[in-house]
């Protein structure tokens, strides 16, 4: 499945640093609530 405009996101599964230790996070658990995702790729890298 791709994203696509207008069209709700495709579920998945992703590590979060979340209050000072890393979780497993599932898009689904924040069905019906306002998500806003950042991502650095290079963060945590030595490049």
């Amino acid at each position: 499945m791709q994203a696509r405009i207008g069209r709700p996101a495709p579920d998945f599964d992703a590590a979060a640093f979340v209050a000072g230790e890393f979780k497993s996070i599932k898009l689904s658990n924040y069905r019906g609530k306002w998500v806003i995702l950042c991502f650095y790729p290079g963060d945590f890298t030595f490049v």
